[in-house]
């Protein structure tokens, strides 16, 4: 599955995390996003957000741009049972 798609370049700090949290609601269970980004503090903040959402998060620094990777667990069953996004 290609990974949705997110540019935030050009954007400084909260807007990279604050998109990146709405645009990640729409991803679907073992989907991924993917962030451009041009602020030097988004992979800490979109990293935050990852990991606020239970998500895996790699960063890729090329030059003065970053290439952040969310990815989103598929379902899983939680210890009572029920399913956990």
């Amino acid at each position: 599955m290609k990974p949705t798609v997110l540019d935030v370049r050009g954007l400084a700090c909260p807007l990279p995390a604050v998109k990146a949290r709405i645009a990640l609601a729409t991803v679907p269970p073992g989907g991924a996003l993917l962030v451009l980004a041009t602020d030097p503090e988004a992979p800490i903040d979109v990293a935050a957000v990852a990991a606020d959402a239970g998500c895996d998060c790699s960063c890729e620094r090329d030059g003065e741009k970053w290439r952040l990777l969310i990815e989103r667990p598929r379902l899983d069953r939680g210890r009572s049972g029920t399913l956990l996004l």
